[in-house]
């Protein structure tokens, strides 16, 4: 039996979007890839409601490459980097690993890192990047990118924006020029609901012009050569031309829902998932920091986890134990993509059921 995931990532792929993938392949030097890419990027544009000093890009890739890319294309000499749960922690390890220096401001799994500590630490001027994780998905934290946006774009102009918006991208509201962010990055198995493979990101022409000042950015992490190609409608190595399909038309779909829908759809979802939890359990992220795409819900039951995934199994669905050293002590209900509040009230009454609650 399939089971329908409820996990943070990969999430549910609908038959329609699956049977995209089969349709016939075209070169990606050709003319009918450069017409039908240069297409797929301006419905990004219009879905994300880019101004003209954004750009969309895709790779063919995880997201996490964009830890890869911001490391060695955007960052100076030397990085901020928030770290709040595995994700965030990833993404600053990955800075230092493309040999860049880069300072931490670490904080307890379940919180945010708040903008009053990230400006004490940009007012020594040591720093040309700053990263952060919006959707912190192995905490269930959302971290206050809008108000740190403006704050360092107000404050400290000539330090580069960059986060990793992998669980919350088409899920959240996640308006570029809105959160004032110059690199937003995400996967294609969270909130878009296609399979892995592609990370849709969106960069501005600040962040493009201090890559053109960085030596030594790599080959698949160059992002100048990335958005050369972008010119022609095409991109530097051969992509993943299925999931471009299935990507091109999931965004057919987004744009027919329309972003306000989208966003609210996910709220719904969100709202409804925490009440639950709070009725039985606690919720783990702290309290007013809760994300919209996946909830992070404290065990006090003292339940298995693995257990109740194993009964769940039979009524073909599936959550998340937590993450690391926080399985058992909690569990991760995604409630992204394609999900409505009809299905995440479906499950929550499964697990009433197998649980007694």
């Amino acid at each position: 039996m399939h089971r329908k995931l409820l996990i943070p990532g990969p999430t549910e792929v609908s038959q329609d979007i699956l049977l995209e993938q089969t349709r016939p392949m075209i070169g990606h030097r050709s003319k009918d890839f450069s017409e039908f890419y240069g297409g797929l990027t301006a419905k990004l544009a219009k879905f994300f409601e880019l101004p003209s000093e954004y750009m969309p890009t895709t790779t063919t890739s995880s997201g996490t490459l964009w830890f890869d890319i911001v490391g060695r294309s955007i960052v100076q000499k030397k990085a901020l980097c928030c770290v709040n749960g595995a994700f965030s922690k990833r993404f600053a390890e990955i800075v230092r690993a493309c040999g860049k220096a880069a300072d931490w401001i670490e904080v307890e799994w379940g919180k945010v890192v708040k903008p009053d500590a990230i400006a004490e630490k940009l007012e020594t001027g040591e720093y040309d990047t700053l990263t952060m994780c919006h959707n912190e998905s192995s905490t269930g934290a959302r971290s206050p990118v809008t108000e740190v946006g403006k704050m360092v774009r107000r404050d400290y102009p000539d330090v580069i924006f960059a986060v990793d918006s992998v669980s919350s991208m088409a899920g959240d509201r996640t308006l570029p020029h809105e959160m004032n962010v110059d690199v937003l990055f995400a996967s294609t198995q969270k909130c878009f609901a296609l399979p892995p493979g592609l990370a849709v990101a969106m960069v501005n022409e600040r962040a493009l012009e201090r890559a053109k000042t960085i030596p030594n950015r790599g080959g698949y992490t160059d992002l100048v050569e990335i958005f050369d190609f972008e010119q022609k409608h095409q991109t530097p190595y051969t992509p993943n031309v299925s999931l471009l399909y299935a990507l091109d038309k999931r965004l057919d779909l987004l744009i027919a829902e329309t972003y306000p829908r989208v966003y609210q759809r996910h709220k719904d979802m969100a709202e409804l998932t925490q009440r639950w939890a709070r009725k039985h359990f606690e919720m783990f992220p702290e309290a007013g920091y809760e994300s919209i795409t996946v909830s992070c819900i404290k065990n006090t039951l003292g339940k298995s986890v693995k257990d109740l995934n194993q009964k769940l199994a039979e009524r073909g669905l599936e959550i998340s134990n937590g993450y690391g050293a926080l399985a058992e002590k909690t569990f991760r209900i995604g409630h992204m993509g394609e999900w409505t509040v009809a299905g995440i009230k479906e499950a929550l009454d499964a697990i009433d059921e197998i649980w007694g609650l």
